[in-house]
Order: structure tokens, then C-alpha cells, then sequence
């Protein structure tokens, strides 16, 4: 965790049961209703990639766009969404990871990254880190170099931190 982010956490709201029960669900909307918390994140993760040489951050659908997004209009360059199947309408290039019960995939357009684009990954959660793993895969795909991760909450006893292999891992806030 961010040494200065602990405070962060009294923005993020625990519902217990949801989506199904015996999950606690992270609820990071009051955090989005609070500028001062929702600047602070997006001001870290810009700041994460400021000397990095980024040209272009991939956000995975949907809280990866809420963050990914405008840490891209910080850092001046392109935003790419990464989403689930059927919701790109151009030419999609798919990767599939595994699930506790089963496999899912995620798409990015063909055309989204050129060979050799440095990109920073962002999200609101990593978990068991199969979606982040699976678009990092995608981006290295298209030619692209995974410069590193950011991630609102790092839910560290499900090891997702491991899927990523030797690519560089923020989280602000850590359970």
C-alpha cells in the first residue's frame, strides 16, 4: 500500500454477500463521490507512469475506464479499453483466462497498439490476477511493452500479484 493512501480506505465500502454470498465486495463508488480521494488516485497512478515514456494506457472494462481514462488525459496520450467479448465493433484480437468455475475472455482491437507502444495497465482491483495477466498478454501480442500496473486495491491473499510475472505493480491499498 501507498504509504499516504492508508486513508484511502474509509472511501471504499465492504458489502458483504455480493455478488453472491460469502464474497465481500469492494465498493469503491463512495471514493468515486469523494474529488479530493478520486484526484489522489488518479493524480498516483499518473505520477506511477510520469517518467516512463507511456504512449498509451490500456484500462480493463469497466473501473479500469473510470481510472484509465483520464490518467491518459494526464499523461497526454491515448486511452485503450480492453473489454469482454461482443463489445468492440472493429476487428478484435481475444485472450482467454481461467476462472474459479470456467474461462472467460477479453478483447482489444487489432488496430488499438502498433509494435513497440509502451503501455501502462490499469484497473480498480486486481484479485486472483487472471484478467490483468490476460491483457497483459494481449498487449505483448500486438507488439506492445507492459511498462507496468496500476491498481486502485490489491486483494493480496488471492496472489494475483504473481500472475503478472516481472512486470512492475502498484497498488494504493492493500487487503
Amino acid at each position: 500500500m501507498a504509504p499516504d493512501a492508508e486513508w484511502l480506505k474509509d472511501s471504499i465500502r465492504d458489502v458483504l454477500d455480493f455478488p453472491e454470498p460469502g464474497i465481500v465486495f469492494k465498493d469503491i463508488t463512495p471514493l468515486l463521490a469523494e474529488p479530493k480521494a478520486f484526484r489522489f488516485v488518479l493524480d498516483s497512478f499518473a505520477d506511477q507512469f510520469a517518467d516512463e515514456g507511456i504512449d498509451k494506457v490500456v484500462g480493463i472494462e469497466s473501473r479500469g475506464f473510470v481510472f484509465g481514462a483520464p490518467v491518459a488525459d494526464r499523461l497526454g496520450v491515448a486511452f485503450v479499453p480492453v473489454r469482454k467479448p461482443g463489445k468492440l465493433p472493429h476487428e478484435v484480437e481475444q485472450q482467454e483466462y481461467a476462472l474459479e468455475y470456467g474461462t472467460d475472455l477479453v478483447e482489444i482491437h487489432r488496430d488499438a497498439l502498433q509494435e513497440g507502444d509502451r503501455v501502462a495497465i490499469v484497473d480498480d482491483l486486481i484479485a486472483t490476477g487472471g484478467t490483468a495477466a490476460a491483457t497483459a498478454r494481449l498487449v505483448e501480442r500486438l507488439g506492445a511493452e507492459v511498462v507496468g500496473f496500476a491498481f486502485l486495491i490489491e486483494l493480496a491473499f488471492l496472489g494475483g500479484r504473481e500472475k503478472l510475472g516481472e512486470h512492475p505493480m502498484t497498488a494504493l491499498i492493500e487487503y
